[in-house]
């Protein structure tokens, strides 16, 4: 008894309606991670000397690609959850019941962010390492979802942080994790609360990046890598301890794999991204970069001219003088 007053309840439901309307917890999660992500990008890109404003018009790209490229990972990784014998392939477009592959929305999302700042005429390393901190942040956000959506947990524990998982069922009775309320709140499991987990770590990620990049001045591209080593470093240890279903290779999640490939990766990045120098001067950068993007500013037309043969001048004004002796001489007076 004293264990379970000592562990942490789950919300007993992951939807409410507003009418007709639900909120889902998880897109209001997404939603919210997205803007503090976009928030922080913002300020960062602007102290790195880039312009506000222009995060947004980078987002407006990336998101909706990340967006398609994690549920992509999902439904190639899950494949059969939603086709197979007795399933439902339309189920794999319905993205607000959960399911995004963090891997897919960052390689997706990434190529959004290259096709907008090509067209803004901005370096896309300087962009990443300027959104970096505000990307860790919004997964420890995002993870508020599965918290709301009774997911993505581990195994049994009796720790005294062990999670409370209820029994949902909808207003015909049938059970649904996801859609139901829970009626009765006592635990039918208490479990590792693996998604609190990698909330916590996100964050120390972020703290992380945000501390070397200020003590080292990181560029090209190189507060990106870290964040990624990081992230991947953490992901590695929290999937394995995992209990939700997912593709398996030699026994073991395929998520430890990727995790443990593109951890290598972003190190090898990282140490090799150190030889291209300090950290990118974005304004100066823009200079070169807007020149080649089409940029035809013309310099201001000089209003005087200055003459080619400077003793032309001299010998001009040597004659002035002269002629100016000549007048004013007693001579030239002539009495009236």
């Amino acid at each position: 008894m004293d264990a379970l007053l000592a562990t942490i309840p789950s919300p007993d439901r992951g939807v409410w309606y507003l009418g007709p309307l639900p909120l889902r917890a998880y897109a209001l999660c997404i939603i919210a991670g997205i803007i503090v992500a976009i928030w922080w990008g913002e300020r960062r890109w602007v102290d790195r000397g880039g312009i506000k404003g222009e995060v947004t018009d980078i987002a407006v790209w990336a998101v909706p690609f990340g967006l398609v490229g994690g549920r992509l990972y999902h439904v190639i990784t899950d494949n059969q959850k939603y086709f197979g014998p007795g399933k439902n392939p339309l189920a794999a477009l319905e993205i607000w019941n959960g399911g995004l592959g963090i891997w897919g929305a960052i390689a997706l999302g990434a190529v959004g962010a290259w096709i907008g700042c090509r067209r803004k005429g901005i370096p896309l390393p300087a962009m990443a390492d300027a959104l970096a901190p505000g990307i860790v942040v919004a997964q420890a956000i995002g993870r508020l979802g599965n918290y709301f959506n009774q997911e993505l947990y581990g195994g049994d524990t009796t720790l005294p942080w062990g999670l409370e998982i209820y029994r949902r069922v909808t207003p015909e009775g049938r059970e649904d994790a996801l859609a139901g309320v829970a009626i009765d709140h006592t635990p039918i499991q208490v479990v590792h609360p693996t998604f609190l987990y990698e909330l916590l770590w996100n964050l120390g990620v972020a703290l992380l990046i945000v501390w070397a990049d200020r003590k080292f001045r990181l560029g090209h591209g190189r507060v990106f890598a870290l964040y990624v080593a990081g992230y991947t470093a953490g992901r590695f240890w929290i999937e394995l301890m995992r209990t939700d279903e997912a593709t398996l290779i030699l026994g073991t999640r395929v998520n430890v794999f990727v995790s443990a490939l593109v951890f290598f990766g972003a190190i090898a990045y990282f140490v090799i991204a150190k030889s291209r120098g300090e950290r990118e001067d974005v304004a100066a950068m823009r200079g070169t970069t807007g020149a080649t993007a089409g940029d035809t500013t013309e310099a201001p037309e000089t209003t005087e001219a200055e003459p080619e043969d400077k003793s032309v001048v001299e010998e001009s004004s040597e004659d002035d003088v002269a002629e100016k002796d000549k007048k004013n001489s007693p001579e030239s007076v002539k009495p009236e």
